[in-house]
């Protein structure tokens, strides 16, 4: 049998006392963690999630973008996959009728966002982006322009 020193007994009783200390100091601290499936979580008001088109303050039916292709054409990780409009009748402005991103390669760098020249694009706040497939991630931002309207 070894001989224990009594100045090493004394040593990690007071190391053991000093980390019980601690587990108690945040034993009572108010709790951090949100309970994510239950709580829904308050996204501050500079997230960046998937680009969105912006409606059009003169008429709320469409959107602001007039189909140029900048944002197309800057984006550096080819995310913008494509970008069609028509010109309607009685419309001074080509209007958006398919405008396909790709997130699953989107770096969500802001030049799309930057470079559009009637601030039709912005920063989502869907913070849940989740599927099975690359599919899922495959967004057809026209259409969820025209489902977020009618939910409001």
């Amino acid at each position: 049998m070894a001989m224990t020193n009594p100045v090493s007994i004394i040593k990690g009783a007071v190391s053991l006392i000093i980390g019980l200390g601690v587990t108690i100091k945040a034993f009572f601290r108010p709790v951090v963690t949100c309970q994510y499936p239950r709580e829904v979580v308050t996204i501050p008001p500079r997230f960046r999630g998937h680009t969105k088109l912006v409606g059009d303050d003169e008429n709320p039916d469409r959107t602001r973008c007039i189909v140029c292709g900048m944002c197309e054409r800057n984006c550096p990780s080819g995310a913008i996959r494509k970008v069609e409009g028509e010109k309607r009748e009685g419309e001074k402005k080509k209007v958006a009728t398919a405008y396909i991103l790709d997130f699953t390669t989107c770096s969500q760098c802001g030049i799309c966002v930057e470079v559009c020249p009637t601030d039709a694009l912005a920063f989502s706040d869907d913070y849940n982006v989740a599927g099975y497939s690359r599919e899922n991630c495959h967004f057809d931002l026209v259409k969820e322009y025209e489902k977020r309207k009618a939910t409001r």
